[in-house]
């Protein structure tokens, strides 16, 4: 049976620098996603053309624009890119410049092409789901998505502030305080 090794992480995009290169279709998918998940995230974005659903995007959340072609100097002081253009040598050009400057990339439909996947994410308050088909199948994760957020109660975030709150106040070693709130939680999984 074939598994997901994927190591999950959150990152904090607003303390990360994060280069697009791309301003069509596929580029608003990412940004859009993008910005859902981390409205205070640090973007530039770099295209020859730019759709302009994307200019209105970026406007929204100040992203910078560059109106050009790719270039290598881009991807200074940068930690990711994310690679969305129609155009297979730029595509495999931004990876290989990435690559050698040990930068995480990711290239719209090319998996092999990817050090990381944007899955389906789930968010309500501070609760965040992500969920990951190894690439395999983008629609399973938003179906997946679509029903995690049917199924989590919206008052999730008061819960989760009010057991901060607990937590704070519970006495004794590490395990007493997980068992404390171990016990309080059991009922979330509960059929």
């Amino acid at each position: 049976m074939e598994r997901n090794n994927l190591y999950p992480i959150f990152l904090k995009m607003h303390e990360l620098q994060v280069l697009i290169v791309g301003g069509g279709n596929v580029a608003l998918e990412k940004l859009t996603f993008l910005l859902k998940s981390s409205p205070t995230a640090n973007v530039t974005m770099i295209a020859p053309f730019f759709r302009e659903d994307v200019k209105a995007l970026a406007k929204t959340f100040e992203i910078k624009m560059y109106d050009m072609a790719y270039e290598e100097s881009f991807l200074c002081d940068k930690d990711l890119a994310i690679v969305a253009t129609d155009k297979l040598s730029v595509n495999h050009q931004v990876y290989k410049d990435a690559k050698r400057r040990n930068l995480l990339v990711n290239v719209a439909d090319t998996p092999d092409l990817c050090d990381f996947y944007l899955g389906g994410i789930v968010t309500k308050g501070n609760v965040k789901i992500a969920i990951s088909t190894n690439g395999k199948s983008p629609t399973t994760a938003k179906r997946l998505r679509q029903f995690f957020e049917s199924v989590i109660p919206e008052d999730i975030n008061q819960m989760v502030q009010n057991l901060n709150a607990y937590r704070k106040t519970i006495k004794g070693d590490f395990e007493e305080k997980v068992s404390a709130l171990n016990k309080i939680t059991e009922n979330l999984i509960q059929k």
